[in-house]
């Protein structure tokens, strides 16, 4: 069992931004860190075609579903594709290919060198995303977006509530994520199980895969919790990137504070394959919007 990798859930709609990512891999992985990447069965071919030229290892979706034999894979078809996906992500750890990993979503991009000390110390305890979002909500309450503020509380209480955990409402990201497997043991071993659940059925309740992954390790504690802020900076809405854009903050000035960038693939559709995706008046609009400097 290696130590860390890499490992991305991907769908054909992401492949633009999937081969964005790995180009970035391919740069600046320095220690060759593995990268794993997991498509539906039914796209392995068109990922397959496309990542040829990369040192990427494809995984299909039903090869990581099988491995949690407790899963029904019926009720996973019927999920949501934005839910079934934070399954598969999160029980990656029962294939066994590593101890750790760093699940990223294809809209990442990773802007210099990366090493395992960026996400591990040396005797293998994780750096875990803590914080109590105070930027984003911040930024969120001067443009007088109430309704994040609300989601982030409700999604926090949400998760804690379930854990009976009274206190801070923490953050547990954003992507990319550094998942310990023990972590996630313990949350099956001592949450799940005697409560006759799995995984999914922990998703269809609160669909916040890094919510539960952050209250099992305060709950159970299966490794030291070494809180870090964002590893990679993440421009949730088309607003913030516009704002540091504007303000100057280039790929370069970002280096020494992150290993990369994510653009949420949301307000980023002309990446969609095969085409850019949205109806006519949201792709004339969004047009309209990059030709007077705006995103």
């Amino acid at each position: 069992m290696k130590p860390f990798v890499l490992f991305c859930k991907s769908y054909s709609t992401d492949l633009k931004r999937l081969i964005r990512l790995a180009q970035s891999v391919q740069k600046f992985n320095t220690e060759n860190i593995p990268f794993y990447v997991s498509v539906p069965l039914t796209e392995f071919p068109l990922f397959h075609d496309h990542l040829s030229s990369f040192n990427v290892t494809l995984l299909t979706d039903e090869e990581i579903i099988k491995s949690s034999t407790a899963i029904d894979t019926e009720q996973l078809l019927r999920m949501p594709g934005s839910l079934s996906q934070q399954v598969i992500k999160s029980e990656f750890w029962r294939l066994g290919l590593s101890t750790a990993y760093l699940c990223l979503d294809s809209d990442a991009i990773f802007i210099r060198p990366f090493v395992l000390a960026d996400f591990m110390t040396p005797d293998g305890t994780p750096y875990t995303m803590m914080d109590e979002a105070r930027e984003l909500l911040g930024q969120a309450m001067k443009r007088k977006s109430e309704r994040i503020v609300s989601d982030y509380i409700k999604e926090a209480e949400q998760v804690q509530q379930h854990f009976h955990r009274i206190g801070r409402t923490y953050s547990f990201g954003p992507f990319p994520l550094v998942w310990h497997r023990a972590v996630w043991e313990s949350l099956d071993t001592h949450y799940l199980k005697p409560k006759g659940m799995t995984f999914a059925d922990a998703i269809a309740l609160a669909p916040i895969e890094s919510r539960w992954y952050g209250e099992a390790l305060l709950a159970y504690q299966a490794v030291p919790l070494l809180p870090c802020q964002s590893l990679f900076k993440v421009y949730h809405y088309a607003w913030q990137y516009d704002q540091d854009r504007r303000a100057g903050i280039t790929l370069e000035k970002l280096v020494p504070f992150y290993c990369g960038v994510l653009y949420q693939s949301a307000w980023e559709r002309d990446m969609d394959w095969p085409r850019e995706g949205g109806n006519r008046l949201s792709r004339i609009g969004r047009r309209l919007r990059r030709a007077t400097g705006r995103i």
